[in-house]
C-alpha cells in the first residue's frame, strides 16, 4: 500500500513538473525563441508592428498598467501638488510604500515610488488625486488610449492589479501596450519627462512634514543590458504572469517589445531573453527603406480633360495639369522613409479621374498616389490640379460667336 502511494505522489510531482514545463517553454516563431504567450516588436516611430506572437489578444497586464498611469498624470496636474493619502490608497496589496492614512506627499515624489518600486498604494493615492477617484482616473486613462489608437484596452486600476468590470477586466494587448510606449517616448508633450523619472535609477524623498524618508530604487534590468536602452516597466500578477515593456534607440532606430504572459515564478528571467532577442531581430533584419525607391505610374502627372471649360473657342478641348500637393520624398510620421526588412516591397497604386466638369479651382484634388507595405498604407499623396479653368458662360459663348463673324 505504501509503494502504491508514493508512486502515485511520484507520478503527480512528474505531471505537476510538466505542466509547468508546458506553461514556460520556448515558442519558436520564425528565427526566434519566445517564452512569452503573446509578443510584439514594434517600430515607435510608425507604430508599425514588425513581429508579432498573439499581439491582439486580450490579456491582463499588470504593473505595465503603470506607464499609462504616469503620462496621464503628468499630462494632467503639477508635480508640486500635494497628495493626501485615503484609507483605501493605503490599503494596497504588496507592492507597497506603506503610506499611511491622512499623510500628505508631493505628487512629483510619488511618481518615482510608482515607476521605480511599482508602489501599488502610490498609484491609487495618484490616481485619487489626478482623477477624484480611482474610477475618474480609469476614465482618462481610457480616454488617452482610445487617443492613441488602442483597439482592445480597458483600464480599471490605476497600479495594474487584476479587477473586472462587469464583463470586461483589467486588459489589453501587447500591440496596444507597445502602442502606448511608443506615444510615452516619442508623441507625448512630456515625453522627455516620462524618460527622465523611468530612467532614474535612485530617488529619496520625505513625506510632507519631513519625519518619514523614503529611498527608491529602479528594478528595470533592461537598462543595463542593451546599448541605448530607453525605458521600460516590468508587471506581474498571478493571473498576468511576467509582464514587460522596454523601448531601445539605436542606429537611428527606435524599437518597444512588449510581452504578456512570459512564465510564472519561479522565471523571472524570461522576459529579459525575449526581450534581447525580440530587440536584436529588429536591429538585425529592420532599416529605413524610402518611399522614392518604388515606382510611380506614368499617368499620375498626364494632364487630365475638362468638360465645359472656356477655352480658345467653341469645342476645343481643355486640359488641366497635374501636380503633387507635396513633394513626393516627404517623410511619414516625422521620419524618413518606413523601418522594412530586404524582402518587402512598396506597392504604389495611382487612384486619379478621368476627366473634370468646369469649373476648375487652382489646388483642386483631383487624385492621389497610395504607398502600401503589405496590406497598410503607409504614405498618400494628393494629386491637385495645377491651374483653374473657368466654365463657359453666355457672356463668353456671345464673344466666340462675334469673334467669328468678325474675321
Amino acid at each position: 500500500m505504501r509503494n502504491t502511494i508514493v508512486a502515485l505522489l511520484t507520478a503527480f510531482s512528474i505531471l505537476l513538473s510538466m505542466s509547468e514545463w508546458c506553461g514556460c517553454a520556448e515558442v519558436y516563431a520564425g528565427d526566434i525563441r519566445l517564452y512569452a504567450k503573446s509578443a510584439v516588436l514594434m517600430d515607435a516611430d510608425s507604430g508599425r508592428v514588425l513581429y508579432e506572437r498573439n499581439g491582439y489578444e486580450q490579456m491582463a497586464m499588470a504593473s505595465t498598467t503603470k506607464i499609462m498611469t504616469l503620462i496621464v498624470t503628468l499630462e494632467h496636474a503639477n508635480l508640486d501638488d500635494t497628495v493626501a493619502v485615503s484609507a483605501y490608497a493605503a490599503s494596497m496589496p504588496d507592492v507597497q510604500l506603506h503610506i499611511r492614512q491622512g499623510e500628505n506627499y508631493r505628487l512629483g515624489d510619488l511618481i518615482y515610488s510608482l515607476m521605480l518600486e511599482s508602489h501599488n498604494d502610490s498609484a491609487v493615492a495618484i490616481a485619487e488625486h489626478v482623477g477624484g477617484s480611482v474610477e475618474g482616473f480609469a476614465a482618462l486613462m481610457n480616454q488617452k488610449a482610445e487617443e492613441i489608437g488602442c483597439e482592445h484596452t480597458y483600464y480599471i486600476t490605476p497600479n495594474g492589479l487584476d479587477a473586472t468590470d462587469g464583463d470586461k477586466f483589467h486588459s489589453t494587448t501587447a500591440r496596444d501596450l507597445a502602442l502606448v510606449m511608443s506615444y510615452c517616448i516619442k508623441k507625448s508633450p512630456q515625453k522627455d519627462k516620462f524618460l527622465e523619472i523611468t530612467r532614474t535609477q535612485s530617488y529619496s524623498f520625505t513625506d510632507a512634514s519631513g519625519q518619514r524618508s523614503f529611498q527608491c530604487t529602479n528594478h528595470n534590468a533592461f537598462l543595463g543590458m542593451m546599448t541605448g536602452a530607453l525605458s521600460g516597466k516590468t508587471g506581474f500578477t498571478n493571473k498576468a504572469g511576467y509582464c514587460y515593456v522596454g523601448a531601445l534607440e539605436r542606429d537611428g532606430k527606435t524599437f518597444v517589445v512588449a510581452l504578456l504572459a512570459c512564465g510564472w515564478p519561479n522565471h523571472k528571467t524570461y522576459k529579459w531573453s525575449d526581450t534581447r532577442a525580440l530587440m536584436e531581430f529588429g536591429l538585425t533584419n529592420y532599416n529605413y527603406r524610402s518611399f522614392d525607391e518604388a515606382q510611380i505610374p506614368e499617368q499620375a502627372f498626364e494632364d487630365i480633360k475638362v468638360t465645359g471649360a472656356k477655352g480658345g473657342s467653341i469645342g476645343c478641348v481643355e486640359t488641366v495639369k497635374v501636380e503633387a500637393a507635396e513633394p513626393l520624398d516627404s517623410c511619414v510620421c516625422g521620419i524618413d522613409g518606413l523601418l522594412m526588412n530586404n524582402d518587402e516591397k512598396i506597392t504604389v497604386t495611382l487612384h486619379k479621374v478621368r476627366e473634370l466638369s468646369a469649373p476648375v479651382t487652382k489646388g483642386q484634388r483631383v487624385g492621389h498616389i497610395s504607398y502600401k507595405v503589405g496590406d497598410e498604407e503607409w504614405k498618400r499623396v494628393d494629386l491637385i490640379a495645377a491651374q483653374e479653368k473657368e466654365a463657359v458662360d453666355f457672356g463668353w459663348c456671345l464673344k466666340m460667336v462675334f469673334e467669328k463673324w468678325s474675321v
